[in-house]
Parts: C-alpha cells; sequence; structure tokens
C-alpha cells in the first residue's frame, strides 16, 4: 500500500528524475534527425523483451529524452530527464516484479510494479504541469495516454490494493485504470519507482532518444553492446516489447563492418565490405522484410550482424579503420545495369562460390551477377582462415540419428549417399538411400544444416580435390554467351586491369564452365576438373566430409577479398570479380 509523502528524501530523489521546464505538448511537425534513417531490430518476435535497460555510455551523453517517433521518423519530445539520471529501463504496462537487475512477470520474491493505478482528475497542458502535480504525492508520475498528459499516483497489482490507497490517501473522487496492452513504463533501473508512463495505442510507440546535455556524440548501452541514435520500444499485438534502434544510413553501415569482417582487416577489404553491405541493407530495405516487426533490418546474419559501437572487447568494436572504410565509401553500391544488386556474401568458398540456381533455384536472369566464379585468391591466406579445410566424420549409426533428428529416413537406416557436383565443384544435391528402398533428397537449402557441415565444398570418404574441385584453368570472369562479350579485359594480380586481343583466350561463363572465347584459338577445358556436374556414389560403414569453406557460397568471399587486397587489388576490382559485370557506382 502506497502513503501519502512523508519523507523528505524521496521528494528529493523523485524531484531529480524529470526535468521542470524542459518539454512542450507534442507539436504537429517532430524534429528530424536523421537525413537517411534505418530502423534496426534488436529485440524482436521470440526475442522481444519484459524489461528493456539502457545506460549511458560515460562521456558519450547524458541523460534522456522521452517522446515518440512519427511515420516520418521525426522525434516529438514529450518529457526528459535529468543530465544524473544514467540508467533507465522499460518495462510492459502489467504487474513486474523486480529484484536487482532481474524482472520478472512472476513473484521472483523482490518488490513490484503494479499495473493499477489513481488517476488525478483531468489533464494537462504539458508535461510539467502532469509532473508537478504527480509530485504532491508519493510514487506519483506523468503519463501521456493518447495524446493527453495525465498525472497518477502508485502502480498496485490488484484494484482492491488501489482502492485501499485511494482511501487513505483521500482520493475518493479519482479513477482507477491502467493502460491498454501497448502501455510502457519508463522507470529506474533496478528500482519500483516509474518515471513516466507511455501508452500511443496500436498506433504510436514510445521513444527515447539518449542524451539532454546536447553532446556532439551520444553511445548507449544496451544488451552489452554501444548504440547510436535513438531507441524505439513497441508492444506489437499487446505482447513483449519490440526493440529498435534507429540511425541514418551510413552509421548503420559502420555499425555493421567490424561484426562481418575483423576490424584489423586491411582497409580495402573493408571497404569490400562496406560497399556489399550498403547494397545488401537497401535491397533490404526495400523488400520490407521485416515490416511485421515495424523495422528495416534486424542485427542477425538473417540480415547483417549489426553491434553499433561494439562491445568493450577492442577486437569486437567500431575503430577509425572501419569507420574509414564507410566513410571513403559513402553513398556508393554495387550496381548491374545501374540496379543495385543483392550483395550476397560469405565467409569463404573454399575454392570456388556457386550460381544462385544451384543454391537457392532463382533465375539467373534476375541475378546474372550470381553466376558463380572459380577462386584461386582464398588459398593464399588459408593460414589465416580456420575452415580453409575441415573435416565432418559419422559412423553409418551417427548420420542415421542425425537424419532421423531432422525427421528423415525414420525407423531405418542410411545405406548409401549419391553427391552431385556442380560445373564449379560444389555438392548441389545430396540423395541419402536407406536400407528400406526409400531416399530423401537434399539441396544447398538445406545440406549445410542436416548434414553439419560449414559449406557444400567437400568431398565425402575422398580427400577435397580429388574429382571434386573445379579445375585450374585460367579465364576471365564474365557472363552471357561467350561469343556475345565482344571485348576483354585481364585483371593481373597486381590489380591491373588490361584489355587483351590475343590468342588462347579462355572465359569463365555464366554456369561457371571454361571455355575458349571465340576466335581466339584456345582449345578449350571444362571448368570443374574430370568430375563437373557427375554424381558419385558413397556407400561405407563410416562417412567423413572432407571440405573447405564456410557459407552459403554465394556472391563475395570475406576471405578471398582479404587475399586479394594483398595482391593487389582495389576494392572496385574485387566487387566486380565476385558479381560478374558489376561496377561500383
Amino acid at each position: 500500500m502506497r502513503k501519502k509523502l512523508t519523507n523528505i528524501v524521496a521528494a528529493a530523489l523523485t524531484a531529480c528524475l524529470l526535468v521542470t521546464g524542459s518539454a512542450a505538448a507534442p507539436t504537429e511537425k517532430g524534429t528530424v534527425l536523421w537525413e537517411d534513417p534505418v530502423q534496426v531490430g534488436l529485440a524482436y518476435g521470440s526475442s522481444a523483451l519484459v524489461n528493456a535497460n539502457l545506460e549511458n555510455n560515460t562521456d558519450y551523453g547524458e541523460g534522456y529524452r522521452l517522446g515518440y517517433f512519427d511515420e516520418d521518423l521525426a522525434f516529438h519530445e514529450l518529457g526528459r530527464t535529468q543530465p544524473s539520471m544514467t540508467q533507465i529501463t522499460m518495462i510492459k504496462t502489467q504487474n513486474t516484479w523486480v529484484s536487482g537487475s532481474s524482472y520478472s512477470l512472476s513473484d521472483n520474491g523482490g518488490a513490484v510494479i503494479g499495473c493499477y493505478h489513481i488517476q488525478l482528475p483531468g489533464t494537462y497542458d504539458n508535461f510539467d504541469q502532469a509532473k508537478e502535480a504527480a509530485e504532491e504525492y508519493e510514487d506519483g508520475f506523468p503519463a501521456w495516454i493518447s495524446g493527453s498528459y495525465q498525472a497518477r499516483v502508485g502502480a498496485y497489482t490488484t484494484n482492491e490494493e488501489a482502492e485501499a490507497a485511494r482511501s487513505q490517501l483521500g482520493l475518493e473522487d479519482c479513477t482507477i485504470l491502467g493502460t491498454s496492452s501497448y502501455g510502457v513504463n519508463v522507470t529506474l533501473t533496478g528500482t519500483t519507482t516509474i518515471l513516466f508512463q507511455f501508452d500511443g495505442g496500436a498506433e504510436l510507440a514510445l521513444g527515447v532518444l539518449p542524451d539532454v546535455t546536447g553532446a556532439d556524440e551520444v553511445r548507449t548501452w544496451f544488451k552489452g553492446y554501444r548504440y547510436y541514435g535513438g531507441f524505439r520500444y513497441e508492444r506489437i499485438s499487446g505482447g513483449n516489447i519490440t526493440v529498435v534502434n534507429i540511425v541514418d544510413l551510413e552509421t548503420y553501415i559502420k555499425g555493421v563492418i567490424p561484426y562481418e569482417m575483423s576490424n584489423n582487416w586491411p582497409l580495402e577489404a573493408l571497404k569490400v565490405q562496406a560497399v556489399c553491405a550498403r547494397s545488401y541493407a537497401y535491397n533490404n530495405i526495400v523488400s520490407q522484410k521485416h515490416s511485421k516487426y515495424h523495422f528495416d533490418v534486424c542485427n542477425t546474419t538473417d540480415c547483417q550482424a549489426y553491434h553499433g559501437a561494439g562491445s568493450e572487447i577492442s577486437t569486437y568494436q567500431a575503430n577509425e579503420r572501419t569507420d574509414q572504410a564507410v566513410d571513403e565509401t559513402a553513398g556508393e553500391y554495387a550496381r548491374y545495369n545501374g540496379k543495385i544488386i543483392e550483395a550476397f556474401y560469405s565467409s569463404s568458398h573454399g575454392g570456388a562460390s556457386e550460381s544462385v540456381a544451384n543454391v537457392w533455384g532463382s533465375s539467373l536472369t534476375t541475378y546474372p551477377y550470381l553466376c558463380g566464379v572459380e577462386d584461386p585468391y582464398e588459398q593464399e591466406i588459408a593460414d589465416r582462415n580456420s575452415y580453409s579445410s575441415w573435416s565432418t566424420d559419422y559412423t553409418t549409426k551417427e548420420l542415421t540419428d542425425r537424419l532421423q533428428s531432422y525427421g528423415y529416413g525414420v525407423g531405418t537406416t542410411v545405406e548409401s549417399l549419391s553427391v552431385t557436383y556442380s560445373d564449379l565443384g560444389n555438392v548441389i544435391v545430396i540423395v541419402a538411400h536407406y536400407a528400406n528402398g526409400q531416399s530423401s533428397t537434399f539441396k544447398p537449402t538445406n545440406i549445410r544444416s542436416v548434414f553439419g557441415v560449414p559449406s557444400i565444398r567437400f568431398a565425402v570418404n575422398a580427400p577435397l580435390g580429388e574429382g571434386t574441385e573445379a579445375g585450374e584453368t585460367p579465364g576471365i570472369n564474365g557472363s552471357g554467351p561467350l561469343d556475345q562479350q565482344g571485348s576483354y579485359s585481364v585483371i593481373s594480380g597486381t590489380g591491373t586491369v588490361t584489355s587483351v586481343d590475343g590468342e588462347d583466350l579462355y572465359a569463365v561463363s555464366g554456369t561457371g564452365k571454361v571455355e575458349p572465347v571465340a576466335g581466339s584459338g584456345g582449345s578449350g577445358s571444362s571448368g570443374s576438373g574430370n568430375v563437373a556436374g557427375t554424381t558419385v556414389e558413397v556407400s561405407a560403414d563410416h562417412y567423413t566430409f572432407n571440405g573447405a569453406g564456410f557459407g552459403h557460397q554465394l556472391g563475395m568471399s570475406q576471405y578471398g577479398a582479404y587475399a586479394m587486397v594483398e595482391l593487389g587489388f582495389s576494392y572496385e576490382e574485387i566487387i566486380a570479380f565476385y558479381y560478374p559485370g558489376v561496377v561500383v557506382k
């Protein structure tokens, strides 16, 4: 039960939490903060939160502005904290127990923030008036409910408890109520003190902008990482809190580069990553991939890894080099015929990327630049890549058990595998044959997960490269029929691009085959060694997958880009190599 304010210390604490005279009523037009804003999901769906903590990064801004972002992501300020308020926690407006740093919707032995409140009469013109009225009572707080400023008292777990408090406080004429299922409380971290309550219904979500001091650079801790920009807290369909970080596009790219490529890698390689990440982000934003969660891109590898300025670990944060790579490529995209490409990339290919037609069944007409290329460069830095070679071994029983755990071959055992290779030497089909005469067919979309392998470049019960690896015939990467290409250029190991018009000239086609250029006099050779496009049958009491590479095998190889930089290639040339026909513009 809450009592009227009697403790002067408590009064002083409450008074310091929120600034008086700092915020006006919301205006029709909010403050535009970013020219090209990006909304990044940090917690959503199954990872949405009961409580979401923020903490000012020391020396990078103090205090918090509270309000909401409109549909154009302009910010409307409703109130703010004192600069001394460094830690706040957003929680759902339902009974929540707080024990130290632990928050729970069931009794965890701590104090409770209830969802029933006493509402003081009337509404107020602005935040300051509401706060002043609320400060007359212990545990009073200002609220903004569906466009109106209100003053509320207490946070009770039941209506009966609220009624008893109302009687004791002499507030019988006041109403007892809560918020809708969209409400969010802003609290002092680790306490039951409510600083502000927000309920904008289904249309508006709570927005928080760290810093009230006007600092030039603001960074804020959230779940172990420091982020620039602002935050939005939304209870989609009344659920847990979806947390979204809102920043400008180039700042977002700076928060991607050091987590998709090590921050100590060469600058030119980081520039490759910056252009690819920017292009990939553009298409994710346009496609509205995460529209049901109300943001543009997520912070996981489902989109791109993103952790803002990073953690306290120096090797896992943005630095001057990664920021420089973004700044020096600002606004640049990888384009094919003027259109920004789907710049897929992965850690390493192990010798060749693969056609998107074989990996995802997509059309090469739609994605001509994802045709797959032989990659001789990764091997130059094999000693730095832990996935330059790998091996995964199963007994027949272990492999049977693994397949059955995914729902394949239940009630029988594996008898043999048929492994089919593309022209570039990557595995594009595996058929598991069972003792009962049935079989299961696997494509690159599930080969890695089902068989527990890092890539689709491997041999089974044989060393990689013996009848499975793409050939090493030198050539020029291109697309389209070879006799229609017209003119040709060679990219040298130093990165020099030279036009050629000689004999014995070969080109790598969009299907990955190495063929003589029409009229050059070349004799021709398959780009896949002596087993290109063939199927290998394997039957034994064990199955050893010997492979190389890590990832989905599409587009740019990050380790390959690193190696090409050391050989003198520029970031534009590296992108042109991995995405034939693409230019940086």
